[in-house]
């Protein structure tokens, strides 16, 4: 996906367009949770579709976690030679039960990267997204005050 900067800012704030574009042309990100007074980061895979992110997983301390308190963040990011880009979703975890709800975050085509079952599907419906696209490059040189 190609992003423009204005004029010569290394920074630019995605929209929420630009956002969820960049997320749904990535498959891999981190999911952070909060319960019982500890926060964790899990680096998981994904797929972003019809407004949500949905994950596979296994019973453990991500299931448990995202159970105990649902209310989640999440971070996927891009760097290349010359650009890099991050999106962070807030949002609230859900723990499909529905079979409905199972086959459209299977129609999504999340997919586990290593050879586990992974039969607890997750939605994540965000609440906020936010992003920021790098022009990448040195510091520009500081001006002598003195001079």
């Amino acid at each position: 996906m190609m992003i423009e900067h204005d004029t010569d800012q290394p920074v630019l704030v995605l929209t929420n367009e630009q956002s969820w574009k960049l997320l749904e042309h990535t498959a891999h990100g981190r999911l952070a949770t909060s319960a019982a007074g500890s926060i964790d980061i899990f680096p998981v895979n994904y797929a972003a579709a019809n407004g949500f992110l949905y994950l596979r997983t296994t019973p453990g301390k991500k299931l448990a976690a995202m159970t105990v308190n649902p209310q989640v963040a999440f971070e996927a990011d891009g760097i290349l030679s010359d650009e890099a880009w991050s999106v962070v979703v807030h949002g609230t975890a859900e723990v499909l039960q529905l079979e409905a709800d199972i086959e459209a975050a299977r129609a999504s085509g999340v997919t586990p990267w290593i050879p586990t079952t992974k039969e607890s599907w997750v939605r994540i419906t965000p609440a906020d997204i936010s992003g920021r696209h790098f022009r990448l490059g040195p510091q520009p040189e500081l001006l002598d005050a003195t001079n």
